[in-house]
C-alpha cells in the first residue's frame, strides 16, 4: 500500500466507526475540494451510496461556480442533500472582525441546523495542517451543548482507539480527513479523477487555493491551471493554503474565537 491507500483505508475505518456507534449523522459539505474528498470516500466506506444526509449550511455568498456544482453533483452522486440557511449577519457577534463575523454566520446557521434535526454526530472535512487551530483537534471531537469546542480538554486517541460517546445533549464532530494533507487531497482527487470546482485552477495568473464565501475570499497568483500544476506548486510553495481568506489576517484570536464558539 501507498501513502494514499494508508490514508483511505483510515478515513474509512473512522465513517465506518461513526456510522456503527453513533444514531443520527450528517456529512457538512462546504462544495470545496477537502469535503469532496471526503464524500468519495464515504461513498467507497459504504459501497457507493451515503447512508446519511449530505448537509450544506449556506451562507448565501458562495460563488456561483459553487452553487452549480452543488446541483449537479447532489443529483449524480445520490446524496440526500440538506440545505440549511445562515441567520442575518445582525444575529452574530458584534464584536468579531468584519470577515469573521461574516463567516461567523456559519457557525449559527450550523446550530440551527443541529437543533432541528437532532444530529448526535458531523462528518467535518478539516485538517490539522491547515490552521493551527484545527492542529489541536481529535478525530472525535466531543462539542458542548451550544456546540462550544473546549480546546484544553480533548480526550486521547491512542492506537486508534476513540471515544464515540457524545456529551450530553450535545455532539460530535468527526474528522475522516483530519490526518490528511493538501497536498495529499490533490494527488488524491487526481488518482480517482474527482471532479473540482474550475475556481481552483489559474486562470489570468490566478487561483483559489481554498474557497469561502465570495466576499471574503481572494484568489493567490498562479499559473497552475491543471492538478499536475497544482500538486508541483505545493511541493515548493511557502505561502499559507488560507492566505486568501479574510479573516485569517484580522485579529490573532478571530479564529479561535470562531472556533471554541464552533466554527469548522
Amino acid at each position: 500500500m501507498d501513502r494514499l491507500d494508508d490514508l483511505e483505508a483510515q478515513s474509512i475505518y473512522i465513517f465506518r466507526e461513526a456510522f456503527a456507534r453513533l444514531n443520527k449523522l450528517a456529512l457538512l459539505w462546504s462544495l470545496g475540494k477537502d469535503s469532496n474528498v471526503m464524500i468519495w470516500l464515504a461513498r467507497k466506506a459504504f459501497f457507493g451510496r451515503l447512508p446519511f444526509s449530505a448537509m450544506h449550511v449556506d451562507t448565501g455568498k458562495k460563488f456561483p461556480e459553487m452553487y452549480e456544482f452543488r446541483d449537479r453533483y447532489s443529483k449524480e452522486w445520490g446524496l440526500d442533500l440538506l440545505v440549511e440557511q445562515c441567520p442575518p449577519i445582525e444575529a452574530v457577534d458584534p464584536t468579531l472582525p468584519p470577515a469573521a463575523r461574516s463567516a461567523a454566520r456559519k457557525t449559527e446557521g450550523l446550530k440551527l441546523a443541529i437543533a432541528k434535526h437532532g444530529f448526535d454526530g458531523l462528518f467535518a472535512g478539516i485538517r490539522r495542517d491547515e490552521e493551527a487551530t484545527r492542529a489541536k483537534e481529535r478525530v472525535f471531537s466531543p462539542r458542548g451543548a451550544e456546540g462550544h469546542w473546549d480546546v484544553r480538554d480533548q480526550p486521547p486517541e491512542f492506537w486508534n482507539h476513540f471515544n464515540a460517546t457524545p456529551p450530553h445533549g450535545a455532539h460530535l464532530r468527526v474528522h475522516p480527513i483530519l490526518h490528511w494533507t493538501e497536498i495529499d487531497i490533490w494527488r488524491y482527487t487526481k488518482r480517482e479523477n474527482i471532479p473540482i470546482i474550475q475556481l481552483y485552477l489559474a486562470r489570468d495568473g490566478k487561483r483559489y487555493r481554498s474557497l469561502g464565501d465570495a466576499d471574503i475570499t481572494s484568489p493567490i497568483a498562479s499559473d497552475a491551471s491543471s492538478l499536475d500544476e497544482i500538486i508541483t506548486e505545493l511541493d515548493s510553495t511557502k505561502i499559507s493554503e488560507r492566505s486568501g481568506r479574510a479573516m485569517d489576517h484580522e485579529s490573532e484570536d478571530a479564529f479561535e474565537r470562531l472556533r471554541t464558539a464552533g466554527y469548522l
